[in-house]
């Protein structure tokens, strides 16, 4: 166990501000976002993106969700993967994109790391080392939150101004 937490702040420490829970801190959160719940085991998935005649879906196990894009679909690729059912989703739409991108490349990097750092070991161990570095993205990502249903519009308007 000991073992298993110095090899997940490792990895931490080593991508620094690309960590997937300082991203989601730093550029998500720190935006208007809105909460969204996946019904989903919390637990490290293989979601898949599928392009139907409908539009976009992002299939987790048997559970199909609905996607609006193709980037919404990749943002919530990467915390269906984690298993956290409960985040943040930036409510301007031209900031998904950019965020997913940084995701994306942050959860290959991790894995590149850890491929690194576990090598010549047992699959079993590795399985675990991995295990227990998802468990540690999905804490961080619910210690932080969700924010709220709908992101508060208090901006003055112009109409609002009279």
């Amino acid at each position: 166990m000991r073992q298993q937490s110095a090899l997940v702040e490792n990895i931490r420490s080593q991508l620094g501000t690309s960590w997937v829970p300082a991203i989601y801190s730093d550029k998500v959160r720190s935006l208007g976002t809105r909460a969204y719940h996946l019904d989903i085991a919390p637990r490290e998935n293989k979601p898949e993106i599928l392009h139907t005649l409908l539009g976009i879906e992002l299939k987790i196990g048997k559970r199909r969700f609905a996607c609006p894009d193709l980037a919404t679909a990749r943002y919530l690729q990467v915390f269906a993967r984690i298993g956290c059912r409960d985040f943040a989703v930036p409510y301007d739409i031209t900031k998904i994109s950019t965020i997913a991108d940084e995701l994306e490349t942050s959860w290959h990097r991790m894995l590149l790391l850890l491929n690194e750092l576990t090598s010549g070991q047992e699959p079993s161990t590795i399985g675990r080392y991995r295990s227990a570095l998802v468990r540690k993205l999905r804490e961080e990502i619910a210690e932080i939150g969700p924010g709220d249903a709908m992101p508060a519009f208090d901006r003055p308007t112009r109409q609002s101004s009279r």
